[in-house]
């Protein structure tokens, strides 16, 4: 026993290369996946319970017209930047912790996969109490314990076989998803009695907690932003460009507008943005419809949430990924006990302090090496100062944006100035690393 615990412990740099979900280093043809298993992933991955709790929150500050279209504003910008990481993974078919060792160095990398991880296993927790809250619908009962344990199991146990197991549930639960989804906004416009009257309740709703554009859009951009940067994890998996395109629109333009939209509906008519709760008014069979389409949501979701804080651990610890899996998904059935409560306030610190993660990233690859990584490490510095003070003055930046702009988005945008200006600053007095341009 003792020795097969070991064994599972231990890194096996060959066993890990030859799996389906290497993080160790570039992904080979044989490892790539078919486009549909992983669009089919894409979406029940944006069919994140958080989106219908940030339409639930700009149902009640804004009327729906704005909601739309702050709604595809916010998942826009997340787009833009999804696909822009993302394609950089297609392209070298590395996860972001091994491409953050192009722009951080082989050692500084460590510090913003390893934030990414927290952050995501945060993510997780949070997924963990919404599986709990939706069968128990209180967070102050021993079921809601119960629940959310066994959702924190079961999550861990899918994601430990990798994402051939994550693709097994995600199609199914593709299906379910939008079927019930589009009856739930059905139903929410039917009751208040058709769509002229809804928009009429939903100009009384804005009223409750009233909301500006820009802090609806900043409210959504904060809710993705970290699924936007770690794009590289799903489409290094893609065969074709537009594949790797393909899949941050899916998550953020289909499926987390649709949800918003949903989410928004049920607040403005039901009162909440969960719609297994007034699903269950409707009677056993058509809640019972709503609570399984709920838990497939948040278990391909949750899924997908663990897959990525595995990846970054197991890359940065150099640790297999079925082993960081169980420690990432013991953390983040514990979190899930108390963090869901917590999920505004969240997603306003990821809004802050995850987009300028990418910043350097992005200016390093498209612009300082022209698309252009080798496939090794080897020539690589140990540290680039320029990208670490690029990233604290980006993240400084989003806590002093004014009201009138999106707060990840000076974040972002700050730390790619930062790094063209340090990086060239640097450069010249030969203390940063060398570049990697090169086919």
């Amino acid at each position: 026993m003792l020795d097969a615990l070991k064994k599972w412990w231990l890194f096996d740099s060959e066993l890990e290369q030859a799996s389906p979900d290497n993080p160790h280093g570039p992904l080979v043809e044989s490892q790539k996946r078919n486009a549909i298993p992983l669009l089919t992933l894409a979406f029940g991955w944006g069919f994140l319970i958080t989106g219908l709790i940030v339409g639930g929150a700009l149902g009640n500050g804004l009327p729906m017209a704005d909601v739309i279209k702050a709604s595809f504003l916010g998942n826009l910008v997340n787009f833009v930047i999804g696909a822009c990481v993302g394609y950089i993974g297609y392209r070298t078919a590395c996860n972001s912790g091994l491409l953050y060792r192009y722009t951080y160095g082989t050692m500084g990398s460590r510090a913003p996969a390893l934030l990414i991880a927290a952050l995501t296993i945060g993510w997780q927790g949070i997924i963990v109490g919404a599986f709990g809250f939706a069968w128990a619908q209180t967070f102050d009962s021993a079921t809601f314990y119960v629940v959310a344990i066994f959702g924190g199991l079961l999550f861990t146990a899918t994601t430990y076989r990798g994402v051939a197991g994550m693709e097994k549930v995600s199609i199914p639960a593709t299906i379910i998803l939008i079927l019930v989804g589009i009856y739930a906004g059905y139903m929410n416009v039917n009751a208040a009695g058709g769509w002229n009257d809804f928009l009429a309740l939903s100009e009384t709703s804005a009223t409750k907690s009233p909301l500006t554009m820009v802090q609806a859009i900043n409210l959504v951009i904060g809710s993705w932003i970290v699924g936007a940067i770690v794009m590289p994890e799903y489409t290094r998996f893609a065969k074709k460009a537009w594949v790797a395109i393909a899949i941050p629109f899916v998550a953020l333009i289909i499926a987390q507008w649709f949800l918003q939209i949903i989410g928004a509906m049920g607040g403005i008519v039901s009162g909440t943005y969960d719609f297994t709760t007034y699903m269950m008014a409707q009677g056993a069979l058509i809640g019972g419809i709503g609570l399984i389409a709920m838990s497939f949501a948040l278990w391909t979701t949750g899924d997908a949430n663990l897959y990525l804080p595995a990846v970054q651990t197991s890359s940065t610890f150099k640790r297999p990924t079925k082993a960081m899996t169980v420690i990432c998904g013991v953390l983040g059935t514990i979190l899930g006990l108390g963090i869901y409560q917590s999920f505004i306030a969240w997603i306003d610190l990821l809004a802050s302090i995850a987009p300028p993660i990418a910043g350097p990233l992005l200016i390093d690859y498209y612009l300082i090496n022209k698309q252009k990584y080798n496939s090794g490490f080897e020539h690589i510095s140990k540290w680039n100062p320029a990208a670490f003070l690029a990233y604290a003055i980006g993240a400084g930046s989003s806590f002093l944006a004014p009201d009138w702009i999106a707060k990840a988005l000076v974040g972002l945008v700050v730390s790619m100035i930062a790094y063209v200006a340090l990086h060239y600053l640097f450069s010249l007095f030969g203390s940063t690393k060398k570049p990697q341009s090169m086919s």
